[in-house]
């Protein structure tokens, strides 16, 4: 290094920045696990801790960081702020979170208007595996006290490999050596669930501890962490309007409109989870150094839906018509207020959902010196598998009430035509009624007697496998404004395995109109309606009360593939500093070559020979197919320290982020169209290439020294390209029968790399403590922050996997225009209390359907309220103990979807307060 750039770096030094800023980052972020929750006086050293130190520890990585970053770090030893990952990092600066329907859990994330989809999720810097079709990480397969720290990059650079559109989210393990003691945590919680919700509460407990030593005069370090979750969820009244469908007859010769039908469901889950966390951590100089870190997490869930569906005035094939009764109430818009209707069959739906999933991450890096450079290699492995089951029972009125079966009337008061989830509904027949309700094919869906379909079964499974290895090399050079270069390489291969078994549940007897009693006296409610239904868990009943007949289609088939994905990013990152525009400055400029080979295998099924549902009548061939392809990515980083705390920072680089792995799989159906004379068919596609972008980021930041900042920051991005599905000409010649009379050219529905568009947006934040202004205040703090972003992204509904959208055009998936974030925070001698609030508009959000297939829907924006209050025991024999006790989501927030305009909900979860009380106890 020149003389000039050394006077360069030791003067961007004194003004705050530092030569390593990520490594120093992640020390400052690590050694906050340490800490209690109070400050106290030791030895003429001030230590902060709790609330403050991790808000002080977190500033330290925004502030030091090359990039623009956001940052949390654990409040203490094992417990980041809030109990799951995705709440946590939700109270940042443009980052917000999609609560899971059926639990009410923050689960999924979406930074700066970009769909999950859109991030890249690492865990101690190393791509992870992940247990759906698409690649976003479930945030809430990581207990949140197992993590030491995380890190959001808003802005990438060329060293990091695995990188996001949206963003990079990095979650960190501790290091041992990091500490300065042996330190040894162990917490336990106790949770009520559904408070106030209008149906039963649940419970829960969770325990967890950590332990953090260092051996052999501080060379040698070990972490261990363990956490148990077992939690029985509170019940959830449920009710869908069918995207709000009215139907439209004719009453006394006049055109009306009522209800189109409903699914009312009561809804409970039940989830355990265990955790385990390992890290040894050896550093027998300053020149070597080797970490091995462990992380599993496995888990249960099982979902139970009991409730009513069935449709009004239904024409189906042991449904008839039906008709309105006289005495119905038709307002002045035509809408039939309150009526009554004959020939309802509805159907009672006892289903249970369940899953066991399985992440174990492991990664071995060593860092070393060689003459002039300094070197690490780098070995990780991260797999996942899930096993699901769908297992859908129906009870109801059996017999075919087109040839003289059983039908029952349903009546309806108080519909105005969009209030439906308000409408108050009554049977004439009970459904908890075990004499007259049975087991049995309902309504004919399956086609009728033929094939009779009393219930229906799905076991997917799904596995992930990603493994990497890494080598990179970094050295001080005399080159301008260079003063160390960085060249490395990570290879990746990844294979995704998806497979499905699924069959029809048959009454056993062989009558396709028989009946079977309902095991059991338990009932239930249909969700919102109030309306009582049978109640059982059908576990255990294939082969007593059911016959199973498996079923393969085009569809199955669909759903059966592999994705295998080699990656292999070369890159080189040079840091630089100096001074321009009479200003510091520090940053990178690099660039990534990226270079991919995928493949994949599916089933091909010609729809003409596919008879049946059996492997016979239906057959499938396997097919496979690839593509090859490169990117070039370049970065720039630039800060500058315009003095007095004030840092200017510039981000421009091409990013890119890659596809759903369903949507590379090589399964395609097709058939000949005689109406068209052309063949037609859907896929995936094997050859689909990246989402990509080039983007553009400025932030302003202030900081008081270490204790606060405020910032103003702004970003574009310019999406090149955007993955939709859409039909396109293919050639159908090489799986179209020969001999054919007509031509093999069709249109193949399938997703493809179509048009981009444009996405922007500002974020304001500030994070202080009220002693700046005035020492009366002391302990009091605020964290705030907004965000406001836009896109004339417009895409067609068709070309996605939609429910209730309502609209031909929907914007951006993950997009809320506005997001907020309040926190109110007090401590100070032992006491710490918080108020928090986290706030978006309305978004296109993603939910599973009943066949456990993505689909984009609108959800209500909504508002959730936590409150947390502690004690910490400073001295004396309970010194080292705390105690806690929480409330989320204070003010019931629900949880709402709607169709085309806000106004018309289709579907409302009302999860209640949850309470919760908690001790640690830490030495």
């Amino acid at each position: 290094m020149t003389q000039t750039n050394q006077k360069s770096r030791k003067a961007v030094r004194q003004s705050g920045f530092q030569v390593s800023p990520v490594a120093a980052g992640c020390a400052v972020l690590l050694i906050s696990v340490a800490g209690a929750t109070h400050a106290q006086q030791t030895g003429g050293e001030l230590v902060v801790t709790g609330i403050r130190a991790s808000i002080e520890n977190a500033i330290a990585t925004k502030r030091n960081s090359d990039g623009i970053v956001e940052a949390l770090s654990a409040e203490d030893i094992g417990k980041l702020p809030d109990s799951t990952v995705a709440e946590s990092v939700s109270r940042l600066p443009g980052v917000t979170a999609q609560r899971n329907k059926s639990t009410g859990r923050a689960q999924s994330v979406s930074v700066r208007g970009m769909s999950p989809d859109f991030n890249g999720a690492l865990l101690n810097g190393r791509e992870q595996a992940s247990t759906g079709d698409s690649r976003g990480v479930e945030f809430d397969q990581f207990p949140a006290e197992l993590l030491g720290s995380i890190v959001i990059h808003k802005t990438p650079e060329a060293s990091l490999v695995g990188q996001g559109l949206a963003s990079t989210i990095d979650l960190r393990t501790v290091r041992p050596l990091d500490f300065n003691k042996r330190t040894f945590s162990a917490n336990v919680r106790s949770q009520r669930s559904g408070v106030d919700s209008g149906a039963g509460e649940g419970k829960g407990d969770r325990q967890s501890f950590s332990y953090v030593d260092q051996f052999a005069d501080r060379t040698l370090g070990i972490a261990l962490g363990y956490t148990k979750l077992k939690e029985e969820g509170a019940e959830q009244l449920k009710f869908n309007t069918w995207g709000g469908w009215n139907r439209d007859i004719t009453y006394n010769g006049q055109a009306v409109k009522i209800p189109g039908g409903f699914t009312a469901d009561t809804e409970q889950s039940s989830s355990n989870r265990e955790g385990l966390m390992a890290v040894v951590q050896y550093k027998p100089n300053k020149d070597f150094e080797t970490v091995l870190d462990f992380f599993s997490s496995k888990g249960t869930f099982a979902l139970k839906k009991t409730g009513l569906e069935g449709a009004f005035l239904e024409n189906s094939t042991y449904d008839p018509p039906g008709k309105l009764l006289p005495g119905a109430i038709v307002n002045s818009a035509g809408f039939v207020t309150s009526g009554t209707m004959d020939g309802y069959k509805g159907v009672v739906r006892n289903h249970l959902e369940s899953g066991d999933d399985k992440l174990d991450s492991f990664g071995w890096n060593t860092k070393f010196k060689m003459g002039d450079w300094k070197a690490a290699a780098d070995i990780a492995q991260s797999k996942v598998s899930r096993v699901s089951s769908r297992y859908e029972t129906t009870a109801g009125l059996p017999g075919d009430g087109n040839k003289g079966g059983r039908t029952d009337t349903i009546s309806w008061s108080g519909f105005n035509g969009t209030n439906l989830a308000d409408t108050l509904f009554k049977t004439g027949l009970s459904y908890a009624d075990r004499s007259v309700i049975k087991l049995t094919d309902v309504d004919g869906w399956s086609g009728g007697p033929s094939s009779p379909q009393a219930g229906y079964v799905a076991i997917p499974l799904v596995t992930d496998k990603v493994d990497n290895v890494r080598f990179s090399g970094r050295r001080n050079v005399e080159y301008g404004p260079v003063s160390s270069v960085e060249i490395g390489a990570n290879f990746s291969d990844r294979t995704k395995v998806r497979t499905t078994q699924e069959g029809r549940l048959v009454v056993k007897g062989g009558d396709p109109y028989a009946g079977a009693a309902v095991p059991g006296t338990a009932t239930n409610v249909a969700g919102t309606t109030g309306l009582a239904v049978v109640s059982w868990d059908p576990r255990g009943s294939l082969g007593t009360i059911y016959d199973l007949a498996k079923k393969v289609d085009s569809d199955i088939l669909n759903k059966d593939w592999s994705v295998n994905e080699k990656v292999t990013t070369t890159y080189v990152k040079g840091d630089m500093d100096g001074t321009m525009f009479g200003m510091p400055y520090r940053g990178n400029i690099g660039a990534q070559l990226v270079n991919t080979d995928q493949s994949s295998t599916g089933f091909n099924v010609n729809r003409a020979t596919c008879t049946g549902n059996t492997v016979a009548t239906c057959p499938g061939i396997s097919i496979g197919n690839g593509k090859t392809y490169s990117d070039f990515n370049p970065s720039l980083n630039l800060n500058f320290d315009a003095g007095d705390d004030q840092v200017l920072r510039v981000g421009v680089a091409k990013v890119l982020a890659r596809p759903n792995m369903g949507d590379m799989r090589s399964s395609m159906n097709f058939s000949y169209d005689s109406t068209k004379g052309t063949y037609t068919g859907d896929g995936g596609n094997p050859g689909l290439e990246p989402f990509r972008a080039k983007s553009f980021d400025v932030s302003y930041e202030k900081y008081f020294g270490k204790k606060g900042y405020v910032s103003i920051a702004g970003f574009y991005k310019n999406l090149d390209t955007y993955i939709l599905k859409t039909a396109t000409p293919f050639d159908f010649k090489a799986y179209a029968p020969t001999g054919l009379p007509y031509g093999t050219m069709g249109m193949l529905t399938r997703p493809i790399n179509g048009q981009g568009g444009d996405i922007s947006g500002i974020e304001l934040a500030i994070n202080v403590p009220f002693s700046m202004l005035t020492p009366a205040l002391d302990g009091f703090g605020v964290m705030a922050n907004m965000s406001n972003t836009s896109s004339n992204v417009n895409l067609p509904a068709a070309g996605f996997s939609t429910q209730d959208v309502g609209r031909d055009k929907i914007p951006l998936p993950g997009l809320s225009k506005n997001v907020n974030n309040l926190r109110f925070y007090y401590e100070k001698s032992g006491f710490q209390v918080a108020v928090a609030g986290r706030q978006r508009s309305d978004f296109l959000g993603e939910i599973s359907d009943f066949q456990d297939s993505r689909q984009l829907t609108f959800i209500k924006g909504e508002t959730v309220v936590d409150l947390q209050a502690g004690y910490e025991f400073q001295q004396g024999p309970a010194k080292g103990l705390s105690l806690l006790f929480q409330v989320n989501n204070a003010t019931n927030a629900q949880f709402q979807r709607y169709s085309n305009t806000p106004d018309n909900i289709t579907e409302k979860v009302k999860y209640g307060k949850i309470y919760l009380m908690g001790a640690t106890y830490k030495f």
